[in-house]
């Protein structure tokens, strides 16, 4: 796993950090580690702390309620998991599949994971119009499938992080699991 979840102090998922931020957090006593890698630790000068997948933030944060997750380009990527949409290669852009010249905007529904190739040839066109077809649709993920998909929670990663995430999520990740 190369992220670290942050729980709000209600032990409610908020988000995931990388490692270097987890441990910054944890010495700055904002958080307590709430489940460490069995193995590792990280050394400092006069400090050793283990190696945080879980963590608690001290302090409540107010988080407002969200139905969609917002969109990005690392979201658009991740939730393709980086294979172009078009010809399944790995996938380094994002496509518009209405071009932003022609009023497509930057949206879960318009926006797939492309290769550089594809993407440069498909250009200033719709795919239709550069006879290309799309492998798999785009989707508006939800903020729970998008926290999952941030960890890159797989079957064994699911099982052991279970107590933590909520139940839609271990749900989601069951069939993977199996």
């Amino acid at each position: 796993m190369r992220s670290t979840l942050v729980l709000n102090a209600s032990y409610e998922p908020l988000t995931t950090v990388s490692l270097q931020r987890a441990v910054v957090l944890v010495l700055q006593d904002k958080a307590v580690v709430e489940q460490a890698h069995p193995l590792r630790t990280v050394r400092g000068t006069g400090v050793t702390v283990p190696v945080p997948r879980v963590i608690r933030l001290q302090r409540y944060v107010r988080v407002p309620f969200r139905q969609q997750a917002p969109w990005s380009r690392r979201g658009v990527l991740v939730r393709d998991q980086h294979l172009c949409a078009y010809c399944g290669r790995r996938a380094t852009t994002v496509d518009h599949l209405q071009p932003k010249s022609r009023g497509g905007g930057d949206t879960w529904m318009n926006t797939v994971a492309a290769c550089a190739e594809d993407n440069q040839y498909k250009a200033d066109r719709t795919p239709e119009q550069a006879g290309m077809t799309l492998l798999r649709k785009p989707f508006v993920p939800t903020p729970q499938a998008t926290l999952m998909m941030a960890l890159g929670l797989r079957g064994a990663d699911v099982r052991e992080l279970a107590d933590w995430l909520p139940a839609q999520v271990v749900a989601a990740a069951a069939p993977s699991a199996a």
